[in-house]
């Protein structure tokens, strides 16, 4: 996979690239907005980090000149500022992702991974979401298990669509306040877990074995044992 790292902190852009490179990314370096820009109108990378403040060309600027010129490529903007007014800014910029600083380098690679994938799903063009005998279709809103109907509420459709869209990988809390309940803070509350809940009464029991798994300290994952 190939990344562009638009970064101006040398220190943060060597942690980002030494990750990266151990997980098999082949990373292009730009340290400011103008060199960022100029790559990114390649389009030739599968995601983009972006710092949002940049010298020379702002990381905002940045993303809707290339977003303007057509290129497509999913873009996280990376950035200490961290207010909601500034998150809605980098989104209806055109960003993909927002994730502030500090953070933990197994969320920005979780992150990634989630761009990337959400690519593929759109270029095949599929309306059906398949693991094992699971099965969720997008166009009709209806799952099924070994062909057995699963009545599932709005939230609890859309919290499985988002656990399919990474089966076998690891999803955060965060990640879940962000993508499924469209928040950006923590409530405070435990309406992840009640859904989390509800959801695994309804998918797994009854069946030969659980599909939703809590991984402890780190969040949830959705697999299937058949082969």
């Amino acid at each position: 996979m190939n990344i562009l790292l638009v970064e101006d902190e040398p220190t943060v852009a060597r942690f980002i690239q030494k990750g990266l490179s151990e997980h098999n990314f082949d990373v292009v370096y730009a340290p400011d907005g103008k060199k960022g820009l100029d790559h990114a109108l390649s389009g030739e990378f599968d995601v983009i980090i972006l710092d949002r403040m940049l010298p020379h060309i702002d990381g905002l600027e940045v993303l809707q000149n290339f977003r303007e010129q057509g290129i497509d490529t999913p873009t996280l903007i990376l950035s200490a500022k961290n207010k909601v007014d500034d998150k809605v800014k980098g989104l209806r910029a055109g960003a993909d992702d927002y994730l502030t600083k500090p953070f933990a380098f197994e969320e920005l690679l979780a992150r990634i991974e989630i761009l990337a994938s959400r690519v593929s799903t759109k270029a095949g063009g599929s309306t059906e979401m398949n693991l094992g005998k699971l099965k969720l279709d997008l166009i009709n809103r209806k799952v099924t298990r070994e062909e057995q109907v699963i009545d599932l509420q709005s939230k609890e459709f859309k919290l499985l669509e988002y656990l399919m869209q990474n089966a076998n990988k690891i999803v955060t809390r965060t990640m879940l306040l962000e993508k499924v309940w469209e928040y950006n803070f923590d409530p405070q509350t435990n309406v992840i877990d009640v859904h989390i809940s509800r959801l695994r009464n309804k998918i797994d029991k009854g069946f030969a074995y659980p599909m939703i798994e809590t991984i402890r300290g780190a969040g949830y994952m959705i697999s299937s044992r058949e082969q």
